[in-house]
């Protein structure tokens, strides 16, 4: 079974935020690694992610150069051996996505 890396990238997206990460993290593949990277919001996307921080297993929140330089971050921290991208308003249509992604891969 693959080792899945999902990274949302987000920039003041907390109206939105929420249903994107329980979406991955309702996920039944057994092994995902979830990497978000935040461009310094000022919003509250920030006490939406702190909810969740404990099964988030990288967080960065940093000023960068836009999306582009955030996806190349979120890539360099991961680890697995699929890696996969889930924008901070968008959302799996069921929690098999990642076991039906892995299993294609294999």
């Amino acid at each position: 079974m693959s080792k899945i890396s999902i990274i949302t990238v987000t920039y003041n997206s907390a109206q939105t935020l929420e249903y994107t990460i329980q979406s991955v993290l309702l996920q039944d593949h057994p092994d995902v690694e979830y990497i978000v990277v935040d461009g310094q919001s000022t919003d509250d996307t920030l006490s939406v992610i702190r909810k969740y921080r404990h099964k988030i297993d990288h967080f960065v929140s940093e000023k960068d150069d836009g999306l582009y330089y955030a996806l190349n971050k979120g890539i360099e921290l991961a680890t697995g051996d699929i890696i996969g991208i889930l924008h901070a308003d968008d959302f799996y249509i069921d929690d098999h996505v990642l076991s039906k992604v892995s299993t294609t891969f294999e």
